[in-house]
């Protein structure tokens, strides 16, 4: 505020002693009482964060360049951003910060406008504007705060930043705009970055991770951590179903996990064949792996999209896959169907047999529509689809997750504790694009 420096930031503990860092700067607003009404906001909004949050939500002291959180669902990442953003924005005028997200959606609905993002944590009284359409939010200060997607690296050219906010980096579909952040960071004499993300196996993170202790401040934390703000039930239903799984080890106890030993497919192989944009399709299909039903027990139906570039190399375009009802597979394939102008749907039928057809034909009844039927183990299946991926004959487009995931996680030595139904829509997917299948029945109209 009027009278501190702008390339510092606040980094206290309590009230106290965040008091007495202010007074130490021999700021000339000493007077409490007299504090114009923004300024009291902006106190007021700390000292109730301060009271409110664990101790390492609290932006550390130091001398690090990143503060890199890896923590669960639900354990505060999003809210633990956000005060460390506006606190560093209301206490130091004129400053320029970066907000990167997956995509510009989540930057505005997760980060901005979501319940525990910026608009929720800076008082209305604080904030000048919010232009929605460009994605700025202007303080009564005149600190600016610019929203940014990982997929425009492109955008972050010529932005030039006191501190960047990145959300969610291990969502990122690569890590071009991670690198480009770094151009702009050269505002004032201490620019940082604060990193808050549930851990994913990628390059970027594994080299964050390896940096701790030197510009690297490194917090971890469990969804656990935050049960006072979650509810009970939540929690026990999440303990109950993920507990021990690779899933629950990294999604609720925030684990970086590694590639499973003998896994088909490991991450860095993946992310070499990672592309944003694919190609002229000649050929796109989509394959189902279906489930029968749809308890909470049950299996995946796995919904996977790829096509067949006029570069011969093949592409995977979407993974759609969840669990759902035989009617609610069947019309989320018949739509991606559609929205991809694919040219036919595969499906296995072991399982239903006729009543996959019979389901799709309720849906559709013109789409052309192939069964397949598995003669063979699912590692059996789908070792010649990793030797595609091996062989650089395969790629994918953008970041598929969960689908990427299950590949990582899945080996013939070590099975998955439940049916890798992702895996096995895209070996079908693939095979159907790379001919490896052969004497299928051939495609007829429903």
């Amino acid at each position: 505020m009027t009278g501190h420096q702008s390339d510092t930031t606040i980094q206290s503990a309590t009230p106290l002693s965040l008091k007495q860092e202010l007074c130490s700067r021999n700021s000339p607003l000493l007077n409490w009482d007299d504090l114009p009404l923004p300024q009291l906001l902006a106190w007021n909004s700390r000292v109730k964060w301060i009271l409110r949050s664990r101790t390492e939500q609290l932006t550390p002291a130091g001398n690090w360049r990143i503060w890199l959180i890896l923590a669960g669902r639900g354990w505060g990442k999003t809210r633990t951003g956000a005060e460390d953003i506006a606190a560093y924005s209301l206490w130091n005028p004129g400053v320029r910060v970066g907000v990167i997200a997956p995509t510009m959606a989540d930057a505005r609905d997760i980060c901005l406008e979501g319940e525990s993002g910026l608009l929720g944590v800076i008082p209305r009284g604080c904030v000048e504007d919010w232009h929605r359409s460009l994605g700025e939010l202007i303080l009564f200060n005149g600190s600016r705060i610019k929203l940014f997607s990982a997929d425009e690296p492109e955008r972050l050219r010529g932005p030039q930043h006191h501190r960047v906010w990145c959300d969610e980096l291990g969502a990122w579909s690569s890590r071009e705009a991670f690198d480009q952040l770094w151009f702009g960071l050269r505002l004032g004499i201490d620019p940082r970055v604060i990193i808050t993300t549930t851990p994913r196996n990628k390059e970027v993170i594994r080299e964050l991770v390896a940096r701790k202790g030197r510009d690297v401040f490194l917090t971890h934390g469990r969804t656990f951590d935050n049960y006072e703000n979650l509810s009970p039930q939540v929690l026990a239903q999440l303990k109950e179903r993920y507990a021990g799984t690779r899933l629950g080890r990294q999604e609720l106890d925030a684990e970086l996990l590694t590639d499973t030993a003998g896994a088909l497919w490991q991450r860095s192989l993946i992310d070499g064949c990672r592309v944003q944009v694919a190609p002229e399709l000649t050929k796109i299909v989509v394959a189902i792996d279906p489930a029968m039903s749809c308890g909470e027990n049950s299996d995946e139906t796995g919904i996977v999209a790829a096509g067949r570039g006029v570069d011969g190399f093949i592409y995977v375009l979407a993974d759609w896959s969840g669990r759902y009802t035989p009617d609610a597979w069947a019309r989320r394939a018949v739509r991606l169907y559609q929205d991809l102008g694919a040219q036919m749907i595969v499906a296995e039928v072991n399982a239903g047999g006729e009543l996959v057809e019979r389901v799709l034909r309720q849906v559709a009844a013109d789409i052309p529509f192939k069964p397949v039927r598995a003669l063979r183990g699912k590692a059996e299946r789908a070792l010649p689809v990793a030797s595609l991926y091996e062989q650089g004959r395969v790629r994918h487009v953008g970041a598929l997750s969960l689908l990427e995931d299950q590949m990582t996680g899945f080996s013939p030595d070590h099975p998955a504790a439940k049916s890798p139904d992702r895996v096995d829509a895209l070996v079908w997917a693939v095979s159907e694009l790379s001919e490896i299948a052969r004497g299928e029945p051939k495609v007829r109209v429903l």
